[in-house]
């Protein structure tokens, strides 16, 4: 069994250390630890851990060692109760008993110690955890107000100071392992329409231990009055800290910049957010179509989705084309571009989050009429019908495709779909035509030139034609891998060639066959063994009784000496014996009714046992000790075992 490593705990961003000085020789006990001695496992600090030391650890004097940077866990440091839930998660972790591939970070604020962030330092004001602000929000974005004595977040009040101050948070440690992360949280925007969120990177790395701070993404314009859903998209390769930077903007403020429900994931960022408000309203009611703002791929197709919530019990989605601004540099009918449509379950948590999915491929080839003249995916000018966007502006928008049975409405108002009465639709648009794509089919080819351009000079060689001595059967194509030829064999549904020339044929019904035949083949051997086997041993038992019945004296049943007695047993010694063997007589419940006694017979003797009505049955028993022959009845099977 391995054996259970030491959790180090590092308290350097946590804890002030030696309020008094400890005992002699435990000051070693203080020492702090980098990463590079001390794993967190990407778990934020833990002040319930079993291994925390208490705040009079080693105490040398009256006052407490350890003071906490929150004070409120001043006097739950030092537990000896049980493992808390983090000491449980890390000793998972560090034995692998659970893993994520893409889960990071996920901050709700609810404990105290917000999830191991720290106040950076540098800026001119902190950021508070507070359950409501005045000017707002009125709750949490995690819990809507819905729990009592819950629901915090992390608030940055920009009415406090002057224009241009600065806030900043930093997240835990944390270590990716993909190259590529989406950053999610809620926003609300209670300050003036100046202030504004920064997003940044605090990066290590050999040349700069201190970390390298590097700005992602600015978030401006913020609108006021209720949460929003942020993605921002990162790319970091080494350890690094989330920095949330809020700054005050120009103009009044009455309250300021709050966030909440923070995760962090090795995955990809949606590219797109339709927000869609008061939908409770619109469940069921004859006003429940919606289209969303025109959104542009990647590859710069514009699209639009339609959300039908006016059916009784489903509700339907669909992804179309549009016409857009760059349809004339585009290829059409627009080739296998996958649309994926999610529906968002807004559970504070992304671990728990079920969200609703669908997906579209634009296939090229798909046609609407039976001439195959018109393609389901062309241009929406050629193909889509007219539309007005909310401004009255007109433009084309293709046919729908998706499903009217998206979600029932019974399941929409089930779990956190619907938070503040808000949906979130995330839509992603993604180029797969290269999983479209297969290897050209291999041809012969005699001598194929190769060109190789360098800024020194151009040069021609040829690569030798391998194929010509390498014949292939049966209609396999030879080719060059690795500068040695190889056939490559034809096959079908149920058949296929194989072997280094394609000579040998192989079908499904083969197998079969095969497999069958040498089913039978066993199992027919195995029943002629047996039955050999069955017929030998009978026969040897059959011998060796009638050659023992031979060597038996057979007695008169009537003569006097058997109507004294039941049975008489007539013993033959086998062996050398100086003198023969007294006859013992046997009763007939076996047991000997006299005795003889040889002290040089040791050896086998023959009784004979006769009954009135089971007749005469040889019986091979051996003498004991005192040389005694002791008669006992047959079984009834025969021979004995």
């Amino acid at each position: 069994m391995a054996a259970i490593p030491i959790l180090r705990l590092n308290t350097a961003f946590s804890d002030r250390m030696h309020e008094t000085p400890p005992k002699s020789c435990k000051e070693n006990n203080f020492n702090t630890y980098d990463d590079k001695v001390s794993d967190a496992l990407n778990v934020p600090y833990d002040y319930t851990s079993v291994m925390h030391y208490s705040k009079t650890a080693f105490r040398n004097g009256t006052e407490p060692t350890i003071v906490t940077r929150i004070p409120d866990f001043m006097d739950v440091i030092g537990q000896r109760m049980d493992f808390s839930d983090s000491d449980l998660l890390k000793l998972n972790r560090l034995y692998n008993c659970s893993s994520s591939l893409s889960f990071m970070d996920s901050c709700n604020f609810e404990l105290e110690n917000v999830c191991g962030m720290i106040q950076g330092s540098g800026d001119s004001a902190d950021w508070q955890r507070l359950s409501r602000v005045p000017g707002g929000p009125e709750s949490d974005h995690s819990n809507m107000g819905q729990c009592a004595g819950a629901g915090f977040f992390m608030h940055f009040d920009s009415s406090a100071v002057n224009a241009g101050a600065t806030a900043m948070l930093e997240s835990r440690t944390l270590y990716p392992k993909r190259g590529f992360q989406c950053l999610q949280f809620f926003l609300y925007n209670s300050g003036g329409a100046g202030d504004q969120l920064n997003i940044y990177i605090r990066e290590y790395s050999a040349g700069a231990p201190n970390g390298t701070v590097v700005l992602v993404e600015e978030i401006k314009d913020i609108p006021t009055g209720s949460w929003q859903l942020y993605h921002v998209t990162l790319k970091v390769t080494n350890k690094f800290r989330v920095v949330f930077g809020g700054v005050r903007g120009a103009g009044a403020s009455l309250g300021g910049l709050s966030i909440d429900d923070i995760n962090l994931s090795e995955t990809r960022c949606p590219h797109h957010i339709w927000r869609i408000r008061n939908v409770t309203q619109l469940i069921g009611s004859p006003d429940g179509t919606l289209y969303s703002p025109p959104f542009y791929s990647p590859k710069g197709y514009a699209f639009q989705i339609s959300l039908f919530l006016s059916h009784a019990t489903n509700a339907g989605i669909y992804f179309h084309l549009i016409s857009g601004a760059n349809d004339d540099q585009l290829e059409w009918p627009c080739p296998w571009q996958q649309a994926t449509m999610t529906l968002l379950d807004q559970n504070p948590d992304i671990r728990r989050r079920m969200s609703n999915q669908r997906s579209v491929t634009t296939d090229p080839l798909l046609s609407t009429d039976d001439d195959g003249k018109s393609y389901f995916w062309d241009r929406p000018s050629k193909v889509g019908e007219v539309a007005f966007f909310p401004n009255g502006t007109q433009f084309r928008r293709g046919p729908g495709s998706g499903t009217s049975a998206f979600i029932t409405h019974e399941r929409l108002k089930s779990r956190d779909f619907i938070k503040g009465d808000d949906v979130y639709i995330l839509l992603t648009v993604e180029d797969i035509s290269h999983l479209n794509t297969t290897s050209p089919q291999p041809v012969p080819t005699a001598g194929i030139p190769i060109t190789s351009t360098t800024t020194a000079r151009t040069t021609t060689a040829r690569i030798p034609d391998l194929c010509v001595k390498f014949t292939c059967e049966n209609d396999g194509i030879c080719t060059v891998q690795d500068g040695k030829a190889e056939c490559r064999c034809p096959s079908g549904e149920d058949w296929w060639y194989m072997g280094e020339r394609c000579e040998k044929r192989g079908s499904t019904r083969d197998t079969i066959i095969i497999a069958v035949s040498s089913t039978a083949a066993v199992f027919g051997a195995m029943l002629v063994v047996t039955l050999v086997s069955v017929y030998c041993t009978r026969r040897r038992y059959r011998q060796k009784t009638g050659s023992n019945a031979a060597d038996v004296p057979v007695e008169n049943a009537s003569s006097p000496s058997n109507q004294q007695q039941r049975s008489l047993a007539v013993p033959r010694a086998q062996g050398s014996c100086e003198q023969p063997a007294v006859r013992p007589l046997c009763s007939s419940d076996g047991r000997p009714s006299g005795e003889g006694t040889s002290d040089r017979c040791r050896g086998r003797v023959w009784c004979e046992l006769s009954a009135p009505v089971l007749g005469s049955y040889p019986i091979r028993e051996a003498c004991p000790s005192q040389g005694f022959c002791a008669c006992r009845p047959l079984p009834l099977t025969w021979p004995p075992v």
